[in-house]
Protein backbone atom coordinates (compact mmCIF):
# COMPACT_ATOMS: atom_id res chain seq x y z
CA UNK A 1 0.00 0.00 0.00
CA UNK A 2 2.87 2.38 0.77
CA UNK A 3 4.15 2.04 -2.79
CA UNK A 4 0.72 3.14 -4.03
CA UNK A 5 0.88 6.25 -1.82
CA UNK A 6 4.36 7.17 -2.99
CA UNK A 7 3.86 6.39 -6.65
CA UNK A 8 5.06 9.24 -8.86
CA UNK A 9 3.99 9.74 -12.46
CA UNK A 10 6.59 8.99 -15.11
CA UNK A 11 6.27 12.62 -16.13
CA UNK A 12 4.02 15.62 -15.55
CA UNK A 13 2.39 14.95 -18.91
CA UNK A 14 -1.40 15.18 -18.74
CA UNK A 15 -1.87 12.08 -20.89
CA UNK A 16 0.31 10.00 -18.54
CA UNK A 17 -1.61 11.24 -15.51
CA UNK A 18 -4.96 10.44 -17.13
CA UNK A 19 -3.68 6.95 -17.97
CA UNK A 20 -2.75 6.35 -14.34
CA UNK A 21 -6.13 7.56 -13.11
CA UNK A 22 -7.86 5.18 -15.51
CA UNK A 23 -5.71 2.13 -14.76
CA UNK A 24 -4.75 2.27 -11.08
CA UNK A 25 -6.86 0.19 -8.70
CA UNK A 26 -9.45 2.33 -6.84
CA UNK A 27 -9.01 2.49 -3.07
CA UNK A 28 -11.37 3.35 -0.17
CA UNK A 29 -11.49 7.06 0.57
CA UNK A 30 -10.25 6.47 4.12
CA UNK A 31 -6.80 5.34 2.91
CA UNK A 32 -6.14 8.40 0.77
CA UNK A 33 -2.66 9.76 1.67
CA UNK A 34 -2.46 12.38 4.39
CA UNK A 35 0.95 13.76 3.41
CA UNK A 36 0.90 14.46 -0.35
CA UNK A 37 -1.15 16.17 -3.01
CA UNK A 38 -1.77 16.00 -6.76
CA UNK A 39 -4.60 14.96 -9.09
CA UNK A 40 -7.31 12.50 -8.10
CA UNK A 41 -10.50 10.87 -9.34
CA UNK A 42 -13.73 9.91 -7.56
CA UNK A 43 -15.25 6.47 -8.26
CA UNK A 44 -18.97 5.87 -7.78
CA UNK A 45 -20.70 2.90 -6.12
CA UNK A 46 -20.91 1.14 -9.50
CA UNK A 47 -17.12 1.22 -9.89
CA UNK A 48 -17.04 3.98 -12.52
CA UNK A 49 -14.63 6.94 -12.45
CA UNK A 50 -16.91 9.98 -12.67
CA UNK A 51 -14.95 13.05 -11.47
CA UNK A 52 -11.40 14.43 -11.79
CA UNK A 53 -10.09 17.06 -9.39
CA UNK A 54 -6.91 18.23 -7.72
CA UNK A 55 -5.53 19.35 -4.38
CA UNK A 56 -4.48 22.63 -5.93
CA UNK A 57 -4.45 24.34 -2.54
CA UNK A 58 -1.17 23.88 -0.66
CA UNK A 59 -3.15 23.32 2.55
CA UNK A 60 -5.00 20.26 1.26
CA UNK A 61 -3.84 16.65 1.02
CA UNK A 62 -5.54 13.78 -0.78
CA UNK A 63 -7.08 12.57 2.47
CA UNK A 64 -8.43 15.98 3.43
CA UNK A 65 -9.86 16.69 -0.01
CA UNK A 66 -11.32 13.25 -0.76
CA UNK A 67 -12.27 11.65 2.56
CA UNK A 68 -13.15 14.77 4.49
CA UNK A 69 -14.35 17.29 1.89
CA UNK A 70 -15.99 15.26 -0.87
CA UNK A 71 -17.38 12.62 1.49
CA UNK A 72 -18.59 14.72 4.43
CA UNK A 73 -18.84 18.25 3.00
CA UNK A 74 -21.91 20.25 2.05
CA UNK A 75 -24.33 18.84 -0.50
CA UNK A 76 -24.70 22.12 -2.39
CA UNK A 77 -21.04 22.93 -2.89
CA UNK A 78 -18.26 21.25 -4.85
CA UNK A 79 -18.11 18.23 -2.54
CA UNK A 80 -19.20 15.71 -5.12
CA UNK A 81 -19.68 12.52 -3.13
CA UNK A 82 -22.00 14.45 -0.79
CA UNK A 83 -23.79 16.03 -3.72
CA UNK A 84 -24.27 12.90 -5.83
CA UNK A 85 -25.56 10.76 -2.95
CA UNK A 86 -27.83 13.39 -1.41
CA UNK A 87 -30.82 11.21 -2.23
CA UNK A 88 -33.59 9.15 -0.64
CA UNK A 89 -32.89 8.23 2.96
CA UNK A 90 -29.47 9.92 2.71
CA UNK A 91 -30.98 13.30 1.78
CA UNK A 92 -30.43 16.44 3.86
CA UNK A 93 -31.48 20.04 3.32
CA UNK A 94 -28.46 22.04 4.42
CA UNK A 95 -28.96 24.76 7.04
CA UNK A 96 -32.63 23.90 7.61
CA UNK A 97 -33.25 24.18 11.36
CA UNK A 98 -36.66 22.49 11.10
CA UNK A 99 -35.17 19.22 9.81
CA UNK A 100 -31.65 19.43 11.24
CA UNK A 101 -31.99 16.51 13.67
CA UNK A 102 -33.28 14.14 10.99
CA UNK A 103 -30.86 15.57 8.44
CA UNK A 104 -27.85 14.89 10.64
CA UNK A 105 -28.84 11.21 10.86
CA UNK A 106 -29.30 11.06 7.07
CA UNK A 107 -25.86 12.60 6.62
CA UNK A 108 -24.34 10.05 9.00
CA UNK A 109 -25.85 7.32 6.85
CA UNK A 110 -24.54 8.94 3.66
CA UNK A 111 -21.03 9.34 5.05
CA UNK A 112 -20.96 5.65 5.98
CA UNK A 113 -22.36 4.61 2.58
CA UNK A 114 -19.67 6.56 0.70
CA UNK A 115 -16.90 5.19 2.91
CA UNK A 116 -18.09 1.63 2.26
CA UNK A 117 -19.11 1.66 -1.41
CA UNK A 118 -17.33 4.57 -3.12
CA UNK A 119 -13.62 4.78 -3.86
CA UNK A 120 -10.95 7.07 -5.26
CA UNK A 121 -7.73 7.07 -7.29
CA UNK A 122 -4.89 9.54 -7.09
CA UNK A 123 -1.58 10.52 -8.70
CA UNK A 124 0.88 12.25 -6.31
CA UNK A 125 2.76 15.25 -7.73
CA UNK A 126 5.63 17.38 -6.47
CA UNK A 127 4.60 20.62 -4.79
CA UNK A 128 6.47 22.71 -7.35
CA UNK A 129 4.27 21.44 -10.20
CA UNK A 130 1.44 23.70 -11.41
CA UNK A 131 -1.24 21.25 -10.32
CA UNK A 132 -4.19 23.46 -11.25
CA UNK A 133 -2.96 23.78 -14.84
CA UNK A 134 -2.34 20.06 -15.12
CA UNK A 135 -5.80 19.32 -13.75
CA UNK A 136 -7.44 21.32 -16.55
CA UNK A 137 -5.28 19.58 -19.17
CA UNK A 138 -6.25 16.16 -17.81
CA UNK A 139 -9.94 17.08 -17.75
CA UNK A 140 -9.70 18.29 -21.36
CA UNK A 141 -8.37 14.87 -22.41
CA UNK A 142 -10.74 12.77 -20.31
CA UNK A 143 -13.69 10.87 -21.84
CA UNK A 144 -17.06 12.46 -21.20
CA UNK A 145 -18.28 9.74 -18.82
CA UNK A 146 -15.11 10.03 -16.70
CA UNK A 147 -15.87 13.68 -15.92
CA UNK A 148 -19.67 13.29 -15.77
CA UNK A 149 -19.78 14.89 -12.29
CA UNK A 150 -17.50 17.81 -13.16
CA UNK A 151 -19.25 21.17 -13.26
CA UNK A 152 -22.41 19.49 -11.94
CA UNK A 153 -22.96 17.62 -15.18
CA UNK A 154 -25.09 14.86 -13.61
CA UNK A 155 -28.09 14.71 -11.33
CA UNK A 156 -27.86 12.92 -7.99
CA UNK A 157 -28.23 9.14 -8.14
CA UNK A 158 -31.41 7.34 -7.25
CA UNK A 159 -30.95 5.73 -3.86
CA UNK A 160 -29.16 2.33 -4.14
CA UNK A 161 -31.72 0.80 -1.79
CA UNK A 162 -30.13 -2.63 -1.23
CA UNK A 163 -26.71 -1.16 -0.48
CA UNK A 164 -28.16 1.48 1.83
CA UNK A 165 -30.05 -1.24 3.70
CA UNK A 166 -26.74 -3.04 4.31
CA UNK A 167 -25.12 0.12 5.66
CA UNK A 168 -28.08 0.70 7.97
CA UNK A 169 -27.58 -2.84 9.30
CA UNK A 170 -23.91 -2.13 9.96
CA UNK A 171 -24.76 1.12 11.76
CA UNK A 172 -27.30 -0.69 13.93
CA UNK A 173 -29.83 2.13 13.69
CA UNK A 174 -32.60 2.09 16.29
CA UNK A 175 -36.29 2.79 15.68
CA UNK A 176 -35.90 6.52 16.22
CA UNK A 177 -33.08 6.75 13.67
CA UNK A 178 -34.94 4.59 11.16
CA UNK A 179 -37.97 6.85 11.52
CA UNK A 180 -35.74 9.90 10.95
CA UNK A 181 -34.31 8.65 7.65
CA UNK A 182 -37.77 7.57 6.49
CA UNK A 183 -38.94 11.13 7.12
CA UNK A 184 -35.98 12.41 5.11
CA UNK A 185 -36.93 10.13 2.23
CA UNK A 186 -40.49 11.49 2.36
CA UNK A 187 -39.12 15.04 2.30
CA UNK A 188 -36.85 14.20 -0.64
CA UNK A 189 -39.80 12.93 -2.68
CA UNK A 190 -41.97 15.80 -1.49
CA UNK A 191 -44.64 13.64 0.08
CA UNK A 192 -44.38 14.94 3.63
CA UNK A 193 -45.82 18.36 2.94
CA UNK A 194 -49.02 17.35 1.16
CA UNK A 195 -52.05 16.75 3.41
CA UNK A 196 -53.60 13.34 2.79
CA UNK A 197 -56.35 13.29 5.38
CA UNK A 198 -59.35 11.09 4.83
CA UNK A 199 -61.65 14.11 4.84
CA UNK A 200 -59.90 15.69 1.85
CA UNK A 201 -59.90 12.33 0.05
CA UNK A 202 -63.64 11.99 0.56
CA UNK A 203 -64.26 15.35 -1.12
CA UNK A 204 -62.38 14.36 -4.30
CA UNK A 205 -64.52 12.94 -7.08
CA UNK A 206 -63.58 11.22 -10.34
CA UNK A 207 -65.33 12.48 -13.49
CA UNK A 208 -67.81 9.94 -14.91
CA UNK A 209 -66.48 7.94 -17.84
CA UNK A 210 -68.33 8.08 -21.19
CA UNK A 211 -70.65 5.19 -21.99
CA UNK A 212 -69.60 2.83 -24.81
CA UNK A 213 -69.40 0.91 -27.00
CA UNK A 214 -65.90 1.84 -28.18
CA UNK A 215 -63.58 0.31 -30.79
CA UNK A 216 -60.37 1.30 -28.98
CA UNK A 217 -58.95 3.84 -26.54
CA UNK A 218 -55.84 6.02 -26.45
CA UNK A 219 -54.36 7.05 -23.10
CA UNK A 220 -51.88 9.76 -22.16
CA UNK A 221 -50.51 10.98 -18.82
CA UNK A 222 -48.58 13.99 -17.55
CA UNK A 223 -46.31 13.76 -14.51
CA UNK A 224 -45.24 16.29 -11.90
CA UNK A 225 -41.57 15.26 -11.94
CA UNK A 226 -39.18 12.59 -13.19
CA UNK A 227 -40.76 10.00 -10.91
CA UNK A 228 -42.98 8.23 -13.43
CA UNK A 229 -45.52 7.49 -10.73
CA UNK A 230 -46.14 11.21 -10.09
CA UNK A 231 -49.11 11.31 -12.48
CA UNK A 232 -50.91 14.66 -12.31
CA UNK A 233 -53.24 14.34 -15.31
CA UNK A 234 -54.74 11.44 -17.27
CA UNK A 235 -56.54 11.70 -20.58
CA UNK A 236 -58.37 8.95 -22.47
CA UNK A 237 -59.66 9.30 -26.04
CA UNK A 238 -62.58 6.91 -26.60
CA UNK A 239 -63.09 5.94 -30.26
CA UNK A 240 -66.65 4.85 -31.14
CA UNK A 241 -67.60 2.38 -33.90
CA UNK A 242 -68.25 5.32 -36.29
CA UNK A 243 -64.69 6.61 -35.51
CA UNK A 244 -65.96 9.65 -33.61
CA UNK A 245 -63.91 10.48 -30.50
CA UNK A 246 -65.08 11.41 -27.02
CA UNK A 247 -62.34 12.53 -24.62
CA UNK A 248 -62.27 11.93 -20.86
CA UNK A 249 -59.71 13.79 -18.73
CA UNK A 250 -59.02 14.32 -15.05
CA UNK A 251 -56.41 15.96 -12.90
CA UNK A 252 -54.76 13.64 -10.39
CA UNK A 253 -53.24 14.67 -7.08
CA UNK A 254 -49.77 13.04 -7.10
CA UNK A 255 -49.25 14.06 -3.45
CA UNK A 256 -45.85 15.62 -4.02
CA UNK A 257 -44.35 19.06 -3.68
CA UNK A 258 -41.70 18.39 -6.36
CA UNK A 259 -43.08 20.03 -9.49
CA UNK A 260 -40.34 19.92 -12.11
CA UNK A 261 -42.41 19.75 -15.31
CA UNK A 262 -44.84 22.64 -14.80
CA UNK A 263 -42.98 24.61 -17.48
CA UNK A 264 -43.82 21.81 -19.95
CA UNK A 265 -47.49 21.11 -19.25
CA UNK A 266 -48.54 24.12 -17.13
CA UNK A 267 -50.03 22.02 -14.31
CA UNK A 268 -49.27 23.17 -10.76
CA UNK A 269 -49.77 21.85 -7.25
CA UNK A 270 -52.57 24.38 -6.74
CA UNK A 271 -54.41 23.15 -9.84
CA UNK A 272 -54.56 19.56 -8.54
CA UNK A 273 -55.62 20.57 -5.05
CA UNK A 274 -58.82 18.65 -4.31
CA UNK A 275 -58.37 16.36 -7.32
CA UNK A 276 -58.69 12.59 -6.81
CA UNK A 277 -55.60 10.52 -6.10
CA UNK A 278 -54.39 7.87 -8.53
CA UNK A 279 -55.72 5.22 -6.15
CA UNK A 280 -59.20 6.73 -6.57
CA UNK A 281 -58.95 7.11 -10.35
CA UNK A 282 -57.66 3.60 -11.09
CA UNK A 283 -60.92 1.69 -10.42
CA UNK A 284 -62.75 3.94 -12.90
CA UNK A 285 -60.10 3.30 -15.55
CA UNK A 286 -60.01 -0.43 -14.88
CA UNK A 287 -63.74 -0.72 -15.40
CA UNK A 288 -63.71 1.36 -18.59
CA UNK A 289 -60.57 0.03 -20.31
CA UNK A 290 -60.81 -3.67 -19.49
CA UNK A 291 -61.00 -5.83 -22.62
CA UNK A 292 -60.45 -2.89 -25.03
CA UNK A 293 -57.26 -2.10 -26.96
CA UNK A 294 -55.48 0.83 -25.32
CA UNK A 295 -52.98 2.85 -27.38
CA UNK A 296 -50.13 4.89 -25.95
CA UNK A 297 -47.80 7.06 -28.03
CA UNK A 298 -44.47 5.57 -26.85
CA UNK A 299 -43.77 3.35 -23.87
CA UNK A 300 -43.91 6.12 -21.29
CA UNK A 301 -47.60 6.06 -20.41
CA UNK A 302 -47.77 2.36 -19.57
CA UNK A 303 -44.61 2.64 -17.46
CA UNK A 304 -46.16 5.60 -15.59
CA UNK A 305 -49.33 3.62 -14.83
CA UNK A 306 -47.15 0.74 -13.64
CA UNK A 307 -45.08 3.02 -11.38
CA UNK A 308 -48.16 4.71 -9.94
CA UNK A 309 -49.70 1.30 -9.17
CA UNK A 310 -46.52 0.16 -7.46
CA UNK A 311 -46.47 3.30 -5.31
CA UNK A 312 -49.83 2.39 -3.77
CA UNK A 313 -49.25 -1.39 -3.74
CA UNK A 314 -51.81 -2.17 -6.43
CA UNK A 315 -51.34 -4.61 -9.33
CA UNK A 316 -50.86 -3.15 -12.79
CA UNK A 317 -54.07 -3.42 -14.88
CA UNK A 318 -53.99 -6.14 -17.53
CA UNK A 319 -54.96 -3.85 -20.40
CA UNK A 320 -54.33 -4.73 -24.03
CA UNK A 321 -51.62 -2.14 -24.73
CA UNK A 322 -50.59 -1.08 -28.24
CA UNK A 323 -48.25 1.70 -29.37
CA UNK A 324 -49.37 4.35 -31.85
CA UNK A 325 -45.70 5.15 -32.56
CA UNK A 326 -45.32 1.66 -34.05
CA UNK A 327 -48.52 2.18 -36.05
CA UNK A 328 -47.18 5.51 -37.38
CA UNK A 329 -43.82 3.99 -38.32
CA UNK A 330 -45.55 1.33 -40.36
CA UNK A 331 -47.94 3.76 -42.03
CA UNK A 332 -45.51 6.59 -42.82
CA UNK A 333 -41.95 5.21 -43.16
CA UNK A 334 -40.96 8.34 -45.09
CA UNK A 335 -40.89 10.28 -41.79
CA UNK A 336 -37.94 8.27 -40.53
CA UNK A 337 -35.02 10.70 -40.49
CA UNK A 338 -37.39 13.42 -41.67
CA UNK A 339 -39.00 14.67 -38.49
CA UNK A 340 -39.65 11.28 -36.94
CA UNK A 341 -42.87 9.82 -35.57
CA UNK A 342 -43.39 11.87 -32.42
CA UNK A 343 -46.70 13.65 -31.94
CA UNK A 344 -45.20 17.04 -32.83
CA UNK A 345 -43.96 15.74 -36.19
CA UNK A 346 -47.18 13.85 -36.92
CA UNK A 347 -49.16 16.98 -36.08
CA UNK A 348 -47.51 18.76 -39.01
CA UNK A 349 -47.53 15.77 -41.36
CA UNK A 350 -51.19 14.87 -40.81
CA UNK A 351 -52.53 18.36 -40.18
CA UNK A 352 -53.70 17.50 -36.66
CA UNK A 353 -54.91 20.23 -34.31
CA UNK A 354 -54.16 19.79 -30.62
CA UNK A 355 -52.32 21.37 -27.68
CA UNK A 356 -49.25 19.26 -26.97
CA UNK A 357 -48.62 18.19 -23.32
CA UNK A 358 -52.24 18.23 -22.30
CA UNK A 359 -53.19 14.64 -21.46
CA UNK A 360 -56.64 14.84 -23.04
CA UNK A 361 -55.35 16.55 -26.19
CA UNK A 362 -52.40 14.18 -26.59
CA UNK A 363 -54.63 11.13 -26.08
CA UNK A 364 -56.97 12.41 -28.78
CA UNK A 365 -54.00 13.04 -31.09
CA UNK A 366 -52.76 9.45 -30.58
CA UNK A 367 -56.22 8.15 -31.43
CA UNK A 368 -56.33 10.30 -34.58
CA UNK A 369 -52.93 8.92 -35.61
CA UNK A 370 -54.37 5.40 -35.45
CA UNK A 371 -57.47 6.45 -37.41
CA UNK A 372 -55.35 8.10 -40.11
CA UNK A 373 -53.11 5.03 -40.28
CA UNK A 374 -56.11 2.78 -40.86
CA UNK A 375 -56.44 4.40 -44.26
CA UNK A 376 -52.72 4.48 -45.05
CA UNK A 377 -50.78 1.89 -47.06
CA UNK A 378 -48.60 -0.08 -44.63
CA UNK A 379 -45.43 -1.54 -46.11
CA UNK A 380 -42.90 -3.28 -43.90
CA UNK A 381 -39.56 -4.43 -45.28
CA UNK A 382 -37.50 -6.96 -43.31
CA UNK A 383 -34.28 -5.64 -41.87
CA UNK A 384 -31.21 -6.15 -44.06
CA UNK A 385 -28.65 -8.16 -42.14
CA UNK A 386 -24.88 -7.70 -41.92
CA UNK A 387 -24.92 -3.91 -42.38
CA UNK A 388 -21.73 -2.47 -40.90
CA UNK A 389 -22.55 0.81 -39.13
CA UNK A 390 -19.61 3.19 -38.80
CA UNK A 391 -19.76 5.96 -36.20
CA UNK A 392 -19.12 8.70 -38.77
CA UNK A 393 -21.30 7.38 -41.61
CA UNK A 394 -23.76 9.80 -43.18
CA UNK A 395 -27.12 9.25 -41.49
CA UNK A 396 -29.18 9.50 -44.68
CA UNK A 397 -26.96 7.10 -46.58
CA UNK A 398 -27.04 4.67 -43.65
CA UNK A 399 -30.83 4.77 -43.50
CA UNK A 400 -31.10 4.25 -47.26
CA UNK A 401 -28.82 1.23 -46.99
CA UNK A 402 -31.21 -0.64 -44.73
CA UNK A 403 -34.48 0.33 -46.42
CA UNK A 404 -37.66 1.40 -44.65
CA UNK A 405 -38.95 0.52 -41.22
CA UNK A 406 -38.22 -2.90 -39.85
CA UNK A 407 -40.81 -5.21 -38.41
CA UNK A 408 -41.25 -4.16 -34.76
CA UNK A 409 -40.24 -6.65 -32.09
CA UNK A 410 -43.10 -8.74 -30.84
CA UNK A 411 -43.99 -8.23 -27.22
CA UNK A 412 -42.38 -10.86 -25.07
CA UNK A 413 -44.75 -12.91 -22.94
CA UNK A 414 -42.45 -12.02 -20.06
CA UNK A 415 -43.43 -8.35 -20.40
CA UNK A 416 -46.79 -9.15 -18.86
CA UNK A 417 -45.31 -10.57 -15.69
CA UNK A 418 -41.98 -8.78 -15.13
CA UNK A 419 -42.24 -6.10 -12.48
CA UNK A 420 -40.33 -2.83 -12.73
CA UNK A 421 -39.85 -0.20 -15.39
CA UNK A 422 -39.58 -2.50 -18.43
CA UNK A 423 -39.97 -0.26 -21.48
CA UNK A 424 -39.53 -2.74 -24.30
CA UNK A 425 -37.98 -5.75 -25.97
CA UNK A 426 -35.72 -5.73 -29.05
CA UNK A 427 -35.54 -8.86 -31.21
CA UNK A 428 -31.99 -9.67 -32.35
CA UNK A 429 -31.08 -10.28 -35.98
CA UNK A 430 -27.89 -11.77 -37.40
CA UNK A 431 -26.88 -8.26 -38.41
CA UNK A 432 -27.17 -7.11 -34.78
CA UNK A 433 -24.98 -9.96 -33.56
CA UNK A 434 -22.40 -9.56 -36.35
CA UNK A 435 -22.03 -5.83 -35.76
CA UNK A 436 -22.40 -5.64 -31.96
CA UNK A 437 -25.46 -3.40 -31.75
CA UNK A 438 -29.20 -3.47 -31.23
CA UNK A 439 -31.79 -0.89 -32.18
CA UNK A 440 -33.65 1.34 -29.73
CA UNK A 441 -36.33 2.53 -32.16
CA UNK A 442 -39.33 1.37 -30.17
CA UNK A 443 -38.02 2.46 -26.77
CA UNK A 444 -36.28 5.71 -27.69
CA UNK A 445 -38.99 7.85 -26.10
CA UNK A 446 -38.23 6.28 -22.72
CA UNK A 447 -34.84 8.03 -22.58
CA UNK A 448 -34.31 11.74 -21.74
CA UNK A 449 -33.89 13.95 -24.81
CA UNK A 450 -30.54 15.35 -23.64
CA UNK A 451 -28.87 11.93 -23.90
CA UNK A 452 -29.87 11.54 -27.58
CA UNK A 453 -27.31 12.99 -29.96
CA UNK A 454 -26.61 13.27 -33.67
CA UNK A 455 -25.21 10.92 -36.27
CA UNK A 456 -21.51 11.11 -35.33
CA UNK A 457 -19.23 11.59 -32.35
CA UNK A 458 -18.93 15.32 -32.99
CA UNK A 459 -22.68 15.62 -32.40
CA UNK A 460 -22.72 13.56 -29.21
CA UNK A 461 -25.42 14.36 -26.66
CA UNK A 462 -24.75 16.45 -23.57
CA UNK A 463 -25.55 13.58 -21.21
CA UNK A 464 -24.79 9.87 -21.14
CA UNK A 465 -26.82 6.84 -20.16
CA UNK A 466 -25.45 4.37 -17.61
CA UNK A 467 -26.10 0.90 -19.07
CA UNK A 468 -25.95 -1.97 -16.57
CA UNK A 469 -25.38 -5.06 -18.70
CA UNK A 470 -23.87 -7.69 -16.38
CA UNK A 471 -20.21 -6.87 -16.90
CA UNK A 472 -17.68 -5.80 -14.29
CA UNK A 473 -18.51 -2.14 -14.96
CA UNK A 474 -21.53 -0.50 -16.61
CA UNK A 475 -21.24 1.20 -19.98
CA UNK A 476 -21.53 4.98 -20.28
CA UNK A 477 -22.78 6.20 -23.64
CA UNK A 478 -25.17 8.57 -25.30
CA UNK A 479 -27.65 7.44 -27.97
CA UNK A 480 -27.16 8.04 -31.68
CA UNK A 481 -30.55 9.52 -32.52
CA UNK A 482 -30.12 8.96 -36.27
CA UNK A 483 -29.25 5.28 -36.11
CA UNK A 484 -31.35 4.66 -32.97
CA UNK A 485 -28.68 2.74 -31.07
CA UNK A 486 -26.12 3.22 -28.29
CA UNK A 487 -23.15 5.13 -29.72
CA UNK A 488 -20.46 3.30 -27.75
CA UNK A 489 -20.82 -0.38 -28.53
CA UNK A 490 -17.57 -1.96 -27.36
CA UNK A 491 -19.41 -3.67 -24.52
CA UNK A 492 -22.23 -5.08 -26.67
CA UNK A 493 -20.15 -7.92 -28.14
CA UNK A 494 -19.18 -9.09 -24.65
CA UNK A 495 -22.83 -8.71 -23.58
CA UNK A 496 -23.91 -11.00 -26.44
CA UNK A 497 -21.08 -13.46 -25.68
CA UNK A 498 -21.81 -13.66 -21.95
CA UNK A 499 -25.44 -14.45 -22.66
CA UNK A 500 -24.87 -16.73 -25.69
CA UNK A 501 -27.17 -14.47 -27.70
CA UNK A 502 -28.75 -15.96 -30.82
CA UNK A 503 -30.93 -14.71 -33.65
CA UNK A 504 -34.49 -14.39 -32.34
CA UNK A 505 -33.48 -13.72 -28.74
CA UNK A 506 -34.69 -10.45 -27.30
CA UNK A 507 -32.95 -7.70 -25.37
CA UNK A 508 -35.11 -6.61 -22.44
CA UNK A 509 -34.63 -2.92 -21.56
CA UNK A 510 -35.50 -1.60 -18.10
CA UNK A 511 -35.22 2.00 -16.92
CA UNK A 512 -33.53 2.07 -13.49
CA UNK A 513 -33.03 5.80 -12.94
CA UNK A 514 -33.26 9.17 -14.62
CA UNK A 515 -30.23 8.36 -16.79
CA UNK A 516 -29.81 4.62 -16.31
CA UNK A 517 -31.05 1.39 -17.81
CA UNK A 518 -30.50 -2.34 -17.41
CA UNK A 519 -30.32 -4.69 -20.39
CA UNK A 520 -30.65 -8.48 -20.32
CA UNK A 521 -31.25 -11.29 -22.79
CA UNK A 522 -34.58 -13.11 -22.94
CA UNK A 523 -34.36 -16.45 -24.78
CA UNK A 524 -37.09 -18.24 -26.67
Amino acid sequence: MASFFRQKPASSNAQDILHQLLTVKPQPTAVAPKDCRGIYGLVDHLGALRYIGSTSSAEETFHKRIHQRHRTGSETGSHYFSRMYNTGRMWRLRNDPATKADGDIAKKLRNAFIAEYCKAVWVPLPDEIDIARLEQEVIALAPRDVIAWNRRGMDAYDEPVDLVDRVIGHLDFRDAELAAIDRQKARFFGTEFIPTTSSSAEKASVPPFPAGPFRFMALDVETANNDRGSICQIGVACVRPDSSIETWVTYVDPQTSRWMFTSIHGITNTMVSGAPTFEQVLPVLEGALSGITVYQHSGFDRSAIRAACAAVDLPEPEWEWQDSVTVARQAWPELKGNGGHGLASLKNHLGLSFDHHDAGEDARAAAEVVLHAEGARIAIVPEIENVEVADDIDATAWENSIGVETTPAKESPASRVVEGSVVGYVTLTQGNINNNHFYLRDVLAAFPEDCIGGSNAAAAAARTVTVVWGGHSPAFTDIDGSKKLFRKRGWVGEFFKRNSARVGDQVKIEIIGSYGCRVSIVKF
